[in-house]
């Protein structure tokens, strides 16, 4: 089994957004053409300290620029259109901090004001 050999990079953009962090390359063919992966790095630590990255890549050729630019644009118009440009989960979290913080906590028995009848 062949082993794909990655091409020199002529370009290259880098996103980073949080634990993930987008590559943007772009590559020459043998026949000396470019073409673009895209590259998502995932930064994934163990209860020991140790980490590892998970990596999900796609390549993506010149004759399918168009219509995959199309087809972005139209799924990310829809998301927005439909869900606003905030981001659900960071309210969700501001949410559940507030409700954690207001949250009122019973009054614990006072140990000393036991007496040896009530064991």
């Amino acid at each position: 089994m062949a082993e794909r050999v990655e091409q020199e990079e002529i370009f290259s953009q880098v996103l980073r957004a949080g634990r993930r962090t987008y590559f943007f390359d772009v590559r020459a063919t043998k026949a000396d053409d470019y073409y673009l992966t895209v590259t998502e790095s995932k930064k994934f630590t163990h209860d020991d300290g140790t980490f590892h990255y998970q990596k999900h890549k796609i390549y993506l050729y010149k004759e399918d620029f168009a219509d995959f630019h199309e087809m972005l644009q139209k799924a990310t118009d829809y998301i927005v259109t439909e869900k606003g440009d905030e981001v659900i989960s960071e309210r969700h979290q501001k949410d559940f901090k507030k409700e954690e913080s207001t949250e009122e906590i019973a009054p614990t028995q006072n140990f000393t004001d036991l007496s040896f009848d009530d064991i």
